[in-house]
């Protein structure tokens, strides 16, 4: 965990002496906010934290009416269980001038996530990948993803700018994740096909038995009725918000030292290799939608074209 928090503070929001940092968690990650504040501290900034309730599916909308922690802060990390990234309140702040770094701390086997490998994985080897990506983006109309599990899904991204996340926090104005992946935020209503899920389904870790979801006019509109089919449904329900079935993001796993098996979703949806679709708000994304939280569902070995032309075959960068 402290090699991990150092990472954080010195190689991805590579903090300077002076400058003010807010570190947001919870109950649950207590002692990961005091290791990151100890190595800010150490760095010669001036660290504050502030402790949140972790009673909520996702923690993230009270901040969206209790912001006032952000105000002043040179750069803000979102230690939570669950992600705040994708809040009004942390778009606003970056607005302002603040740099974020999204930092869920979410595990499913009890670990502390700065524990991890993927930790590690070097930030330029992430943007080498990434810049083979992103371009392909560009004024694209398009992206279709299929793989031999079954998979067949179309999303419109026309007018939609991808981002590079690669864990590298330290300009002003970006807003940046753990999760070392490409992302797209995409047309809400226009996500048509089928989603096999051969992975993780986020917070609630791995399927075990892929499992069929359908997608029309940009909506989860069925999920398969099995034993992960059902785990997925009652987590869904949960949030009480029917905005959360909109699919607003896809995204490439660039991570090489992570994989998805369930430890952590962060990792899951990092790993090179996979691509995940976002379901719910959207907004810090470059997208329009908002909705009380944000959740990925992360398939394996993925083919995926841009405007008809191949960009990954089977998991790997054409």
């Amino acid at each position: 965990m402290e090699r991990g928090a150092g990472i954080v503070v010195r190689d991805w929001l590579r903090l300077r002496e002076g400058e003010r940092l807010t570190i947001i968690s919870d109950e649950l990650h207590v002692g990961e906010a005091m290791a990151m504040r100890a190595h800010a501290q150490a760095a010669g900034a001036s660290p504050v934290v502030v402790i949140v309730p972790s009673g909520s599916p996702q923690s993230g909308e009270i901040f969206d009416e209790r912001c006032v922690a952000f105000l002043g802060a040179d750069a803000i990390v979102g230690a939570t269980h669950n992600s705040i990234m994708t809040t009004r309140a942390i778009r606003d702040a970056v607005a302002a001038g603040a740099r974020f770094l999204s930092v869920p701390l979410s595990t499913n086997d009890g670990s502390s996530l700065l524990s991890g490998d993927f930790m590690t994985m070097d930030v330029e080897e992430a943007g080498r990948l990434g810049g083979r990506i992103a371009p392909r983006f560009e004024r694209a109309r398009e992206a279709r993803v299929r793989s031999e599990a079954g998979t067949d899904l179309r999303f419109r991204v026309e007018g939609r700018s991808g981002s590079v996340f690669r864990g590298l926090c330290d300009r002003p104005g970006t807003a940046t994740s753990t999760s070392f992946e490409f992302s797209v935020s995409v047309v809400e209503e226009a996500t048509e096909g089928v989603l096999v899920l051969d992975g993780s389904m986020g917070y609630i870790g791995l399927v075990e038995e892929p499992l069929r979801l359908r997608f029309e006019g940009g909506r989860l509109a069925d999920i398969e009725a099995n034993g992960p089919g059902a785990r997925l449904a009652r987590y869904m329900e949960g949030f009480r918000d029917g905005r959360m079935y909109v699919a607003g993001e896809l995204g490439i796993g660039l991570n090489r030292k992570a994989s998805c098996a369930g430890r952590s979703y962060i990792e899951d949806e990092c790993a090179y290799g996979t691509f995940h679709v976002g379901l719910g708000r959207n907004i810090a994304l470059g997208g329009s939608h908002y909705a009380n939280g944000h959740f990925d569902l992360v398939a394996l070995s993925p083919d995926i074209e841009v405007d008809g032309e191949i960009l990954m075959r089977r998991g790997e960068l054409a």
